[in-house]
This record gives C-alpha cells, structure tokens and sequence, in this order.
C-alpha cells in the first residue's frame, strides 16, 4: 500500500505550479505524465466474452512520452529484440565519451546542435580508429545512446558506444587485431581525437549561439584540459550485451523504484554517489529543485537518442549484415517480426492479459477504445449483454 501512495504522490508533482516556468513543450510533457494513466489520456472498455460472465473493466491509457517513469517497457523490449538479430560472434566492447562541465551551460542554450556535434564527434573517432591498419582497418559497427544525466539528476551529458570487436571491409570480416586485449582502440589516442574534432565543430559552427564573451572563456576553460574517455572491458559475450541493451538504451533520468518518499515539499531518492566509491546514498529535493533537474533531461522534439554507425548504420545495413554472415559461414539474418503486447506479455511474465481475471475462462473484448478516430468526441454508451457502461467525466 506504501508503494502506492508514493507513485501517486509522486506522478502529481508534475502538476506543481512552477511547471509554468519551463518553456511550452517542456510544459506539455509534464502535464502527460502527470495523466499518463488516468482518464484524461483515454481509455478503452473491455468485456469478458463469456456469458456467464459478462465482467466489464475499462483500461486507462498511458502517455507514451520518453522521459515518463511509467512508460515504455514494451517498446525497448521490442527494440533490443530487434538489436539482438543485429547481433554477430565476436567481442563487444564498451566505450563512453563524456564532455568537460564547462560546456554545460552553452548546452543547455544549444541542446541540439551540440548534441548532434558529440554524437558526430564520438563516431567519427572510432570510425577513424577503425579503418587505421594498424588497429582493425574496416569499419565497426557502432550503437550509440545519449544519457545526460548523473544518478543524482545533475547535467552530466554523455554517449555510451557499444562496439564490435571486428569490422567489414566492404567484402568481408575483419578480425580486430587486439582482440584479446581489454581494449579495442587506446584510450589517449580516442580521447585526443575526439577532443580535436568536438573544439573544431565548437569554434567554427556558426548556429551555436553564446552570450557575450562566453565563447572566449569556454574555450579557454577546455582547451587544455584532459577529455575523458572511458574504454570499459569488453562484454562477456552477446548474453551481456543484450542484458546492456535492455538495461540502458531506453532508460530515463529517473525511475519510479528509485522513489523513496514523497510529501509536500520533499522529494526523496536513491543516487549512487561516484566520487565516493559508488556509495548508495539519498537525496532529499524540493519539488522546485526537482522538477526543475528533470527538466534538464528533456531532449529537444523527435531528437534521436539512440543511433547507428559503421556498418550499422541504416541505409543498406541488412544487405552489409548479410555479407558479414556469409563471410562468417553464417546465415542470414532473420526478419523482424512484429509480436503483439499480449504475446510479449506471455513470454517475459507468464501473465495472459487477454484471460478475464474473474472467471479465469473467457478473453477481454474491446467494446469501446477512445483512442479510434472515428469514435465521436462524445464517447458512446457501451452496453454488453445486460451491463451498461458509462466513460468516466
């Protein structure tokens, strides 16, 4: 019962008056996660099909938003399904790109562009790391996904890379050269390079707007100073990667467990504290402060997060795949196959959701789904059998 009371409590935040002062889309998201699953985003009525039965429930829909605690589950189980037929035999290795905190703030003020320019920065390092002989001489596939957050809500923007230990030459497969090693490319050269190309685009790019005199002493700040990269140990095997893909491509700024308590003026969190030995921790916020760190994660509309390089990439990636595979000895790779919600539901949590839970024998039928185009504003009376339903106001 606790569990429930702080979801609650902490889905209503998000209708705290100071909301106004974030800009109107940012404003938008907060108010659909606040309704996301209630009857302000619509609903659907579904109807047990056996007559001796004839229960009757109606379903709230979500929001479907990104940054949304609630949402979400299905659509990355679907996406790293699709990921894990992308899949080859050979070692994976995990790099992160991170930005100096000097930058924040000119982020903050050009979060497109200068998103776009670390993506840009960060493949074209490793892409040029690969096709140098003396490290793999082709070209790797790249999985790329954008986190901008530390664990206590801070703007800490990074990619994390998911890279193959091998790549395509345009013919064939190639082995990487250090395989064994615990890194694919070294970690100072990776990081001296992306320094250079991020500075390049940074002074020259002309659609990166900064307040006066800001440029001169961001740049100064920077210039000089170490760019971290992190080279991590390579997966364990396509097992590691998958559990990787699932945990992280689509996870947001915070999540609904993380929530410890919730009361009228207080937030309060677990972090994990990384300058202190990763030590769990918990932070306590106003839900000014809070709301206002959450926003900070909020990317630009139909910004992309997640993206592909080298060979991955997507013009022509299923005919390259195909070619690795048959230099491989491999088969091609498999189609995707759309499987409904019901079915995933089946498979990962043994929960039928198409069985009545009542009488435990007859299947839900939808008789009435706000969400249709065609149904009228004013939405019907759905009446099954004896039982008359009417949406709620």
């Amino acid at each position: 019962m606790e569990n429930k009371v702080i979801n609650t409590n902490f889905k209503d935040i998000f209708k705290h008056p100071s909301i106004s002062n974030f800009n109107a889309f940012s404003q938008s998201i907060f108010t659909k996660i606040s309704h996301c699953h209630t009857a302000k985003m619509g609903y659907h009525v579904l109807a047990c099909n056996n007559d001796k039965c004839l229960n009757i429930k109606q379903v709230y829909h979500c929001c479907g938003n990104r940054p949304c605690p609630y949402c979400g589950t299905m659509k990355r189980e679907e996406w790293v399904e699709n990921r894990t037929n992308e899949l080859l035999p050979t070692p994976y290795y995990h790099v992160v790109f991170t930005l100096p905190h000097e930058l924040n703030s000119v982020i903050l003020g050009n979060r497109k562009v200068l998103f776009n320019t670390l993506f840009q920065a960060a493949s074209q390092t490793l892409i040029n790391h690969g096709k140098n002989p003396e490290f793999l001489a082709a070209e790797p596939g790249i999985t790329m996904v954008l986190h901008t957050w530390g664990s206590d809500l801070s703007f800490h923007p990074h990619v994390h890379c998911i890279v193959t230990g091998g790549g395509f030459d345009g013919t064939k497969w190639v082995e990487a050269k250090r395989k064994n090693s615990k890194f694919l490319f070294p970690t100072k050269s990776l990081s001296q390079m992306y320094k250079a190309i991020f500075m390049t685009e940074l002074e020259r790019n002309s659609a990166i707007s900064w307040n006066d005199g800001e440029k001169e002493k961001v740049i100064k700040a920077i210039k000089y100073k170490k760019w971290n990269v992190y080279a991590k140990a390579p997966f364990g095997g396509p097992a590691q990667v998958i559990e990787y893909l699932g945990r992280y491509t689509h996870k947001i700024a915070i999540t609904k467990h993380r929530i410890m308590n919730v009361n009228d003026t207080i937030i309060q969190f677990k972090y994990k504290d990384y300058a202190d030995n990763s030590k769990q921790k918990i932070m306590n916020l106003t839900h000014e402060e809070f709301l206002r760190r959450f926003e900070l994660h909020i990317l630009p509309k139909k910004f992309v997060k997640i993206r592909h390089y080298g060979f991955l990439r997507n013009r022509h990636k299923i005919v390259r795949i195909n070619k690795i595979r048959e230099s491989m000895g491999l088969g091609e790779s498999l189609p995707k196959v759309q499987i409904p919600v019901a079915v995933r539901m089946l498979e990962k949590y043994g929960k039928d959701i198409g069985k009545c839970d009542c009488c435990d024998t007859g299947r839900w039928v939808v008789v009435l789904d706000t969400r249709v185009r065609r149904t009228p504003k004013q939405a019907p009376i759905a009446i099954v059998g004896s039982i008359k339903h009417e949406p709620p106001s």
